[in-house]
């Protein structure tokens, strides 16, 4: 069944209607809803909604009833990662959404390779939104990811004590060998905790950034014994904090 989400609170009367002009067209115009026609609607709760197709021309929907489904992860987890090259963005905004991810951030790394303005950042904030709607759509989130571009290091700096746990995955660390970091970072997650992982660009953070991070508080980790690349580590981290929190939960 097909799943929309309404950038409104759900209506206290059980009627809604589409205003979106690109979610009335791909529900009207590509998937040809009609009269009766079911869908699933996520408003800004959070929660699944079944609705059904009272008059198409007005693009009116009912609600039919609440779904108990959430497949959010028990955590919120940010990945921030220095810009990389090329569209590795656009790969990470679906991918990192499918699997569970809360938000993410990029910022322009010691190492980035890319430079780009406020209005660049604005038009790729713009094009990632809707890839990170699209994937959560298809994956059935309860959420829609959320995006934060710096034009500036410092900025994002400032963000890193507003979370529970952060986590910096560090090349370093995994040619040392270490192996336990992320494992017993992860176990003493609780839910609802606010977690962010770090990832550098092509080539990694520099030793500076790896200084100021550790210095507001983040530990760095290794990723298992192979090298990663900058859009591979965050879908691994993710995978990790998935396996660990929904499919090897204490007393299964």
């Amino acid at each position: 069944m097909q799943q929309y989400f309404v950038n409104s609170k759900a209506p206290q009367d059980g009627l809604v209607t589409i205003t979106d002009k690109d979610t009335a067209k791909h529900m009207f115009s590509v998937m040809r809803l009609a009269e009766g026609d079911e869908v699933v609607l996520v408003f800004d709760d959070a929660i699944k909604r079944l609705a059904k197709v009272i008059n198409r021309d007005d693009q009116t929907f009912q609600i039919v009833a609440d779904l108990p489904d959430n497949v959010e992860l028990p955590v919120y987890v940010t990945i921030a990662v220095g810009f990389p090259k090329g569209d590795k963005l656009e790969f990470l905004a679906q991918k990192a959404t499918e699997l569970g991810a809360s938000q993410f951030m990029a910022f322009p790394a010691d190492w980035s390779v890319v430079k780009w303005d406020s209005k660049k950042l604005a038009k790729k904030q713009e094009k990632l939104e809707k890839i990170a709607l699209g994937a959560a759509e298809q994956s059935k989130r309860n959420r829609v990811p959320n995006w934060q571009l710096f034009d500036q290091k410092a900025a994002f700096l400032k963000q890193v004590t507003d979370f529970d746990h952060v986590l910096v995955a560090y090349e370093e660390a995994a040619k040392e060998g270490e192996q336990s970091h992320l494992a017993a970072s992860i176990s003493q997650f609780q839910a609802g905790d606010k977690v962010l992982f770090v990832f550098g660009p092509e080539g990694g953070l520099s030793p500076n950034e790896i200084d100021q991070l550790t210095s507001a508080g983040a530990i760095t980790v290794g990723l298992g014994p192979r090298i990663l690349r900058a859009e591979t580590a965050p879908l691994y981290a993710l995978s990790a904090v998935s396996f660990a929190m929904e499919l090897n939960q204490k007393g299964n």
